[in-house]
């Protein structure tokens, strides 16, 4: 079995994105949206938003492999897909059984991170889209997506041993407002468009409506933590780590961070940092969130046994 690479430095980067309707039928767009991917030299790349990406044969899906120049797994119904660099992570086995709830399918793979050698304990890594209109189906999708921190795998000496899991995606709902520093929940009123009032809200215990933070706190109970809001707080981060992904818009309210990154919390020490990399409106309506993973740590972490 090979011996885990130790003291290379290696900085890790997790990109989580959704690219608006994977650039429609502009490729000349589409290509410049993963140009941007890869000027950010990714490891690792959760998208969402991969529509088309299964015609013809998948043929869009190996133009994307091709421009950012590493593997690719499309999810189901063309949702989701991860990209990962196969020096660095190298799938184990696929998870295409997502549970009843989906309306958006995640992907989801079991995944060795290479360089900690054969003897590590792999880890769970899930691209996602929780639902646009139902706030009902989007609590019951976070709940399923939980079950993916909950994997586990059998170590060489043939203990069962829990899988750490990492998630990144479109929540399409507010993290919970207990954070000081974190972008104010945005008030009912606020959001013109009333459609969309239903979308982000839901009836609370005292039958008025509240805006949904409930994906994250289902997550964060599960045991998951978002790693912008560990990175602003418990580790002394900047308020950049909880910006906007969303922008401000008449119909829909304030700016907003729907997009996040979650990890098991036996994965917090290897973060060394978190950002949002603005993109321009004309390629899409999201920003890119950025996780940055120290690469010897995160081989220690895989390497412990309970």
């Amino acid at each position: 079995m090979s011996a885990p690479i130790k003291g290379n430095g290696r900085t890790l980067t997790v990109l989580s994105w959704n690219f608006e309707r994977n650039g429609g039928n502009d490729a000349a767009k589409r290509r410049r949206a993963h140009e941007t991917l890869v000027s950010l030299n990714p490891h690792l790349v959760l998208r969402q938003e991969m529509w088309g990406a299964d015609a013809n044969g998948n043929a869009i899906m190996y133009e994307l492999e091709d421009v950012v120049g590493m593997r690719g797994w499309l999810g189901p119904r063309s949702c989701t897909a991860v990209f990962a660099d196969p020096r660095v992570f190298r799938a184990l086995r696929e998870w295409p059984d997502t549970g009843p709830m989906w309306v958006l399918p995640p992907t989801a793979l079991t995944m060795r991170y290479a360089p900690a050698g054969t003897d590590a304990t792999p880890l769970v890594v899930a691209s996602y889209h929780l639902n646009y209109a139902s706030p009902t189906n989007r609590l019951a999708e976070s709940e399923w997506l939980s079950t993916w921190a909950d994997k586990k795998w059998t170590a060489p000496g043939g203990e069962s041993v829990s899988m750490p899991a990492l998630l990144g995606g479109d929540n399409n709902a507010y993290p919970d407002p207990d954070l000081d520093c974190d972008l104010a929940l945005p008030e009912l009123a606020e959001i013109n468009d009333r459609p969309h009032r239903l979308h982000r809200s839901y009836v609370g215990p005292d039958g008025s409506r509240q805006m949904d933070t409930r994906p994250d706190q289902a997550l964060r109970t599960a045991g998951l933590e978002d790693v912008a809001r560990y990175w602003a707080t418990a580790r002394g981060g900047s308020k950049a780590a909880v910006s906007r992904t969303v922008n401000a818009c008449q119909s829909h309210g304030p700016d907003s961070r729907i997009d996040r990154i979650y990890v098991t919390t036996d994965l917090l020490d290897a973060v060394t940092g978190v950002d949002v990399i603005e993109v321009p409106l004309d390629l899409s309506d999201h920003h890119i969130v950025r996780l940055s993973v120290d690469g010897d740590c995160l081989s220690d972490i895989l390497h412990r046994r309970p």
